[in-house]
């Protein structure tokens, strides 16, 4: 949770040709981290966009 009171467990991450991984946002539900990470992948680039929850956020941690 965040000083605003909001929680954004999902991530959107952009992995490249070499493996590395960049957080790109987060966001509060899947379906609004896929449609941004859709919306990334239409642009041609080689990256790979990924949506993946925080493991802060999984239940049982």
């Amino acid at each position: 949770m965040t000083d605003s009171g909001a929680v954004l467990p999902w991530l959107v991450i952009r992995q490249d040709d070499n493996g590395n991984r960049y957080r790109v946002g987060r966001y509060a539900t899947r379906s609004e981290a896929q449609e941004v990470a859709d919306r990334l992948d239409t642009k041609g680039h080689k990256q790979l966009y990924l949506v993946e929850r925080t493991a802060a956020s999984r239940p049982g941690t």
